[in-house]
C-alpha cells in the first residue's frame, strides 16, 4: 500500500507541473521560443518559419488543457494523501515542500530561472519543518488510554 507521505510528493509535483503549464498557455512566447529553438534545423532545410507562427496556439492550448489535468489529479492525489496521513499537517507542508522543490527545478531546467539565497534559507526551513512534523509520533494521554480500555 502506498503511504500518505508518497500521495503528497506526486500531489506537489503535479502542483508544479500546473503552474509550469500554465506559465507556458499564458506567459509571454515561450512556447514560439521554444519551436523556433526546435525546429531552427528544420527551417534552415525547409523554410518552415511560418510553421512557429500558428504552431504556438495549438501548443498553448495543449498546455491548457494539460493545466486542467494536472491539477485534477493533484486534487486526487491530495486527497489520498489527507486520508492515509496521519494528520492533515502532515500532508499539507509534505505537499507544499514538494511543489516549492518541483517548482525550482522545472523553473531551472525549463527557464533558466536562479533563486536568491532567502529563498533557499525559507526551503531549508521548511523542510526542517517538515523533517520534525514527520520524526513526531503521535502520542495519546493517559485519560485517553482509560476511555479505550473500558
Amino acid at each position: 500500500m502506498i503511504s500518505g507521505s508518497f500521495y503528497a510528493l506526486l500531489a506537489g509535483f503535479l502542483s508544479a507541473a500546473a503552474s509550469l503549464s500554465a506559465k507556458l498557455s499564458l506567459g509571454a512566447d515561450y512556447l514560439r521560443e521554444l519551436c523556433e529553438s526546435g525546429l531552427s534545423g528544420w527551417t534552415e532545410t525547409h523554410g518552415a518559419t511560418s510553421a512557429c507562427d500558428w504552431l504556438h496556439i495549438p501548443l498553448r492550448l495543449l498546455c491548457g488543457g494539460l493545466l486542467f489535468t494536472c491539477n485534477a489529479v493533484m486534487w486526487t492525489f491530495f486527497s489520498k494523501a489527507l486520508r492515509h496521513c496521519s494528520s492533515s499537517a502532515r500532508a499539507t507542508v509534505t505537499t507544499t515542500a514538494s511543489n516549492f522543490i518541483s517548482s525550482a527545478v522545472l523553473g531551472r531546467v525549463i527557464f533558466g530561472e536562479s533563486h536568491a539565497a532567502l529563498w533557499w534559507v525559507g526551503i531549508s526551513l521548511t523542510l526542517c519543518g517538515l523533517l520534525v512534523l514527520h520524526g513526531s509520533s503521535t502520542q495519546t494521554l493517559p485519560q485517553e488510554e482509560s476511555k479505550k480500555d473500558t
